[in-house]
């Protein structure tokens, strides 16, 4: 029998460096994905502190298992939520983090690992590199790859996930229109890449992005749901919004079925080849035939 999953976004406007007020929104999110029987409710990258909360750096920063946290995940039950926020780790050590939360416990954690310094975007100033990319089950089909807005554009980085046995892909992120130069269209970037990654992988892929503005940044909104042929089965506008999709495992069986991405990845190569380029210093070595 096909197992369903309904996966809920949450597309909101954060106050930059305000917990309080932000944690008053999250329960209003939650309350909704209840009301839509969701089973996890995605909140955008960040969506506890803003996306220039790192400003305030040393008064926002929580663990992972703060009381604020713990509670907020009590609110929602059994749904599991996936929220954002600044990390302090172990040795005094900040990370873009976002944490899968069920019944007032933390149950996965992923560190953001590629953090951006071009264009406007400048989070190498407050940040530390996360270092691991896995995934966690949700249930006995669905396995979540969680990645944090850059990590998508470090395709190996999805890769990693996928052959770790994810089934759907989630995907908080922190996108405005200015961030990355004028001349490179943000919008279009977004739909394009969880396009590819869901025919790809033959998985549903979830984006949630922020809405408002926040210092040089204007956040456009777009959340949406992709399921496993691609096709945007629930998709936000330029405001505050919450959307849901019933995705259906039988439609991630047969895509993989038809397209067997994972199954022909090929990792011994990819392990050998990458050992290669690491012992020549990143420079491959160029064999051309006789």
């Amino acid at each position: 029998m096909p197992r369903f999953l309904t996966l809920a976004v949450a597309q909101v406007a954060s106050a930059t460096g305000d917990i309080a007020s932000n944690l008053d929104k999250h329960l209003d999110f939650i309350d909704r994905a209840r009301s839509a029987a969701a089973d996890m409710l995605l909140f955008p990258e960040l969506s506890l502190v803003g996306h220039d909360g790192a400003e305030q750096l040393l008064d926002v920063a929580m663990t992972s298992r703060d009381a604020r946290l713990c509670a907020l995940s009590r609110a929602a039950g059994d749904m599991e939520i996936v929220v954002g926020f600044i990390e302090e780790g172990p040795g005094a050590q900040f990370y873009n983090s976002a944490g899968v939360y069920r019944n007032g416990t933390l149950r996965y954690i992923h560190r953001k690992i590629n953090i951006p310094s071009y264009g406007r975007l400048v989070e190498t100033k407050f940040y530390s590199l996360g270092r691991f990319v896995d995934i966690h089950t949700v249930c006995e089909d669905w396995k979540a790859g969680l990645l944090i807005c850059a990590d998508l554009y470090n395709p190996a980085l999805a890769h990693l996930a996928f052959l770790h046995g994810a089934t759907m892909l989630v995907a908080p992120v922190s996108s405005g229109r200015e961030a990355v130069g004028e001349d490179f269209d943000n919008p279009r970037s977004w739909a394009t890449t969880l396009h590819f990654y869901a025919m790809m992988y033959g998985a549903p892929v979830a984006m949630a992005n922020r809405v408002g503005r926040e210092g040089v940044l204007t956040f456009w909104g777009g959340s949406r749901i992709l399921n496993a042929f691609g096709q945007v089965v629930a998709q936000a506008g330029d405001g505050e919004e919450l959307i849901a999709a019933r995705l259906d495992y039988a439609d991630t069986r047969k895509a993989r079925a038809m397209l067997p991405t994972v199954r022909d990845s090929n990792i011994s190569l990819v392990h050998r080849e990458t050992t290669r380029l690491i012992e020549n210093l990143g420079v491959p070595t160029l064999v051309r035939p006789d």
